[in-house]
């Protein structure tokens, strides 16, 4: 069943819900009960222990839940050279709920001078004999997520091309980083692009002064920028997402407005494509995906404990195999259990049984 390389026929985004000993530690290093490196020895523990279950329920790729973050993309970016992390006015508005009002702005010349992800990577890989996955915010989190050009320093780039054309360096030398570190998997994390798939959410992008017409092929251009010259044995894929923040999301609308620049002008080999509901629309953008790439269909949602029907979840490959054939598909969920450490509104236990599933109806699929 498995694949030669990444992404495997049962796959899985990446981040995992923070069990009680982690939430207990990083609560008290909050209050300054702890130090740093009480809270890394707890980390450490925690992580090992959901390696092993996923190994135990049969997944290839490893992540370490993002057990060391509080955010899918702010802990990264705010490492980044020429980055801070500062307190916004309102948080990001999901459906019915706000995120904590924390943002990442740029405020100096973009650059990367190592990071210290690069040792949680080493951790996660010396600890799992599968193939460890590292997931990183795709580029356009930077720019994107909330004030766009007042979130860039106007004294650092007056030009907003020069600002791109350093994100995309920035993130080649990331990339190479992981690789050097051992990486050979690594995952780019995008809902901003996808967002503009949502007519509502298009109006927005409108009202601050950019096109949406155009976004696409910059965020193509600054996320080939990054790919360039990426070594043979590295696989990088792509996750697509609508918003995931304790089990809401942002947009819905299907992949058509985007899907030939997503598919067929971004050099990644492969792509988690949200699929859970009707939010998502149908499969027929596929058609657009070269043969060179495969697609993680994410039929199981990350969102609600409830176990989908196994001969549905069959079905709705089926159709996807019309547009793809069924040896460049692979089943995931649609998206982590937590974006953030809060986390989606289920258990421990449902959300490993939802892992589970995703590898037995691969099994059965891909015999």
């Amino acid at each position: 069943m498995q694949s030669r390389r990444p992404p495997f026929r049962a796959d899985h985004v990446g981040s995992i819900l923070r069990t009680a000993p982690l939430k207990e530690a990083r609560a008290k290093r909050a209050r300054g009960e702890i130090g740093a490196d009480e809270l890394k020895a707890v980390e450490d523990r925690e992580i090992e222990k959901i390696v092993r279950k996923q190994e135990e329920i049969g997944l290839h790729s490893i992540t370490d839940g993002e057990f060391r973050r509080a955010w899918w993309h702010l802990d990264f970016l705010e490492h980044l050279e020429g980055t801070e992390a500062y307190e916004m006015q309102t948080g990001v508005q999901f459906q019915g709920t706000k995120t904590k009002p924390k943002g990442v702005r740029t405020v100096g010349k973009l650059d990367f001078n190592g990071h210290p992800m690069i040792e949680h990577f080493k951790y996660l890989k010396a600890t799992t004999k599968h193939t460890p996955k590292m997931t990183i915010p795709s580029p356009s989190a930077l720019y994107a997520r909330a004030a766009a050009r007042e979130a860039v320093s106007e004294h650092a780039y007056p030009d907003l091309y020069t600002f791109f054309a350093d994100l995309g360096e920035t993130y080649r030398k990331a990339i190479r980083a992981f690789y050097d570190a051992g990486c050979r998997y690594l995952q780019l994390d995008e809902v901003f692009l996808v967002l503009l798939c949502d007519p509502e959410y298009r109006k927005g992008v409108t009202a601050r002064g950019d096109d949406p017409d155009k976004i696409p092929n910059l965020e193509a251009g600054v996320i080939n920028m990054a790919l360039r010259d990426l070594p043979a044995d590295m696989t990088v894929t792509m996750h697509l997402c609508r918003g995931n923040f304790r089990s809401t999301f942002v947009g819905a609308g299907g992949y058509e407005p985007i899907a030939e620049v997503l598919l067929d002008r971004i050099n990644v080999h492969g792509y988690f494509m949200e699929y859970d509901t009707e939010r998502a629309g149908g499969f027929e953008p596929l058609r657009f995906l070269p043969k060179h790439k495969s697609v993680v269909l994410g039929l199981i949602t990350s969102k609600f404990p409830q176990l989908e029907s196994k001969d549905d979840i069959k079905r709705r490959i089926d159709q996807a195999a019309k547009f793809v054939d069924l040896d460049r598909l692979c089943l995931s969920p649609q998206c982590g259990f937590a974006s953030t450490e809060e986390g989606n509104l289920l258990s421990e236990d449902e959300q490993w049984a939802k892992l589970r599933h995703v590898v037995e109806i691969a099994e059965e699929v891909w015999k």
